[in-house]
């Protein structure tokens, strides 16, 4: 194997996005781990911290907040190193252990995306549907870029998940 090869990411499966309605956005992707550990890097900031961040962007996470249990919430705090950092926070709605998380997005100020994040494993892999429901078409069209930086993250995801 070339070195070139080497550097590049493992990447078995693909993230896709689909638009189901004016409002709602599904975004799917397998992983070759059990459902577990998915939901540990979901829900444990030290693994989250390591793959939510595309590299692309030049963007560090600064803090990373995750109190997950139904009526707590998350604030996560990134930047590329200038003076203003951005913050993404919310609430936790449902959580089940292993299979599904339901997540308030506050920081937009005029009621954010609920996102529903569900885990299926099937031997020994996981499909992974991350579901967002937009208060408005006008709210998910100014967001859509949001799927192609899951893309980015789910492909750093999968690099975590074969490391734990």
């Amino acid at each position: 194997m070339d070195a070139r090869r080497q550097s590049e990411p493992h990447v078995k499966y693909q993230t896709t996005a689909e638009r189901k309605s004016d409002r709602e956005l599904i975004v799917r992707r397998t992983f070759d781990a059990p459902a577990r550990i998915v939901f540990e890097a979901w829900t444990r900031p030290e693994l989250f911290k390591r793959w939510w961040a595309p590299k692309s962007l030049g963007v560090s996470i600064f803090s990373c907040e995750l109190d997950v249990r139904v009526g707590g919430g998350y604030r996560i705090v990134f930047g590329d190193g200038g003076p203003e950092s951005m913050a993404f926070f919310g609430k936790y709605l449902e959580v089940k252990p292993g299979s599904k998380l339901v997540w308030t997005n506050e920081e937009g100020g005029e009621g954010g995306p609920i996102t529903s994040l569900t885990l299926e494993e099937k031997g020994g892999r996981t499909l992974l549907e991350l579901h967002e429901l937009h208060v408005s078409k006008e709210s998910l069209d100014a967001n859509l870029g949001f799927a192609e930086g899951l893309r980015e993250m789910f492909d750093q995801l999968d690099e975590l998940l074969l490391q734990l």
